[in-house]
């Protein structure tokens, strides 16, 4: 089973979950940081203080990717790193650590996947408002100038964003992510403005020189109980209502607007009804719709849904009233998510059709188990079945058409997994976090096999 040629093969990680130096080198304060350090929110009162310590293991790191064969690395840069209060003058000290690793990347002969946003907001710009006030996308275009002025003659792919959903919903609707807020119509406000703030850098960083612009979101398939197993099952009219209305609020909420310029009408109708639809300003969505070159995909499990009469919309969801949240019959990884790989060919394949204008990517992709280290290996095989199982999907969507140009897995190395804390391990390497030792487990050796076979 041969990948075309010029499939690219990588990892990925995000910086509050790798890096930890929390205080160093001017870094100011990340929502994050805040966030983790309140009791209650994060399991086992973890926080990403210390994390990996990759940012004084970075060329370590990079030696083992190396040893992978990795083509590709993506990785995000800490805002707050960069501007400690979120605007202002660059900090020399935060983007020197990344001008190394960027360095560091190519020497290895690795490309660099740089993503501007992955949750670290600066503490500064949410106590003014956060994503729910407009200025915030300014400051994050003026960001992403910044950095594109210090890595742009050695970096040629960008990300904007990383899953705006999730920052949006779960950081500003239900509240179990930074900055901790519960309120429908601030995740609906929130979610507009990280949209913009992707218009605005995509525009900035295109007039820079940038050549490929890319938005990362968490797509999946939604579907009914029947149709996790069965492809073919057909959902009666109820059921599948309540799919399309989770697959717009989820998927179309945001790529409707950046490739067309437009909003569905059941998300405007979300928006008038969680607090109005004052903050989209005219202008906004031809902003938004700035030209990227491709969709990032991070898939991990379908939404599993059905018709649910009378049930209240659920906190992460604003819009949901009425549908029901199912479980799905499928083995489980250690998080309890559903294990359905067809569901990611499922998903490449529709995204293709609906946004063919664009290429694709899977820029996160994996699983955490409970992972043991015994005579100084990790045998995660139940790891190697989820990736094998998933990459076979990758390979059909590939051949039914998609135009999908990568697989980076998630992740590069065991991490801070945002409220679970430490206890979930997602990495093709074992982390130590009492020595900081790194042990690649037998996922990524055999992942480097696929690397270098091209294929399964």
């Amino acid at each position: 089973m041969i990948f075309p040629e010029s499939f690219v093969w990588g990892a990925a990680t995000a910086s509050y979950q790798i890096e930890g130096a929390v205080k160093e080198d001017g870094r100011g304060q990340s929502i994050w940081d805040t966030f983790s350090h309140s009791p209650g929110n994060v399991a086992g009162g973890d926080t990403g203080d210390v994390a990996c310590d990759h940012y004084h293991r970075y060329a370590d790191d990079v030696s083992l990717m190396r040893e992978l064969r990795l083509a590709a690395y993506r990785f995000s840069v800490a805002w707050p790193r960069v501007q400690p209060d979120g605007s202002g003058p660059a900090n020399p000290k935060g983007l020197a650590f990344y001008d190394m690793l960027v360095d560091k990347l190519l020497e290895a002969e690795i490309s660099p996947y740089v993503t501007l946003y992955h949750w670290d907001l600066p503490q500064a710009l949410e106590e003014r408002g956060g994503w729910t006030d407009r200025d915030t996308a300014y400051r994050f275009a003026e960001y992403a100038e910044a950095v594109h002025d210090r890595l742009g003659d050695r970096v040629g792919h960008w990300a904007t964003l990383n899953e705006p959903w999730v920052a949006a919903f779960l950081g500003y609707g239900n509240g179990v992510h930074a900055p901790g807020r519960r309120d429908p119509a601030s995740a609906m406000r929130a979610a507009h403005h990280l949209l913009l703030g992707h218009g605005l850098a995509a525009r900035r960083l295109r007039e820079l020189g940038a050549q490929e612009l890319m938005l990362v979101v968490n797509s999946a398939p939604v579907l009914t109980p029947a149709q996790v197993n069965d492809p073919e099952a057909v959902a009666g009219p109820a059921d599948a209502a309540a799919a399309h209305r989770i697959h717009t609020l989820l998927t179309r909420q945001f790529l409707d607007p950046a490739i067309y310029g437009r909003y569905p009408e059941e998300v405007l109708e979300t928006a008038e009804r969680n607090g109005g639809t004052g903050h989209i300003k005219d202008g906004d969505l031809e902003t938004i719709a700035a030209p990227i070159e491709q969709i990032g995909v991070n898939y991990y499990n379908p939404c599993v849904v059905e018709a649910g009469p009378g049930e209240p919309a659920d906190a992460a969801w604003p819009g949901s009233e009425g549908v029901r949240f199912a479980g799905a019959d499928a083995p489980t990884t250690a998080m309890g998510w559903p294990i359905v790989p067809d569901g990611l060919s499922r998903l490449l394949i529709r995204l293709s059709r609906d946004y063919p204008q664009v290429g694709l990517m899977v820029t996160e992709n994996g699983a955490a188990f409970d992972d043991v280290v015994e005579n100084g290996r990790v045998h995660d095989a139940d790891r190697v079945s989820y990736l094998d199982g998933h990459l076979r999907e990758v390979h059909r969507a590939i051949e039914a058409g998609a135009d999908l140009r990568g697989y980076l897995v998630w992740s590069l190395l065991d991490n801070f997994e945002w409220a679970e804390g430490y206890r979930r391990r997602f990495g093709i390497v074992h982390v130590d976090y009492s020595t900081q030792a790194r042990v690649p487990k037998d996922s990524a050796l055999w992942y480097r096999d696929v690397i270098v076979r091209n294929g399964l």
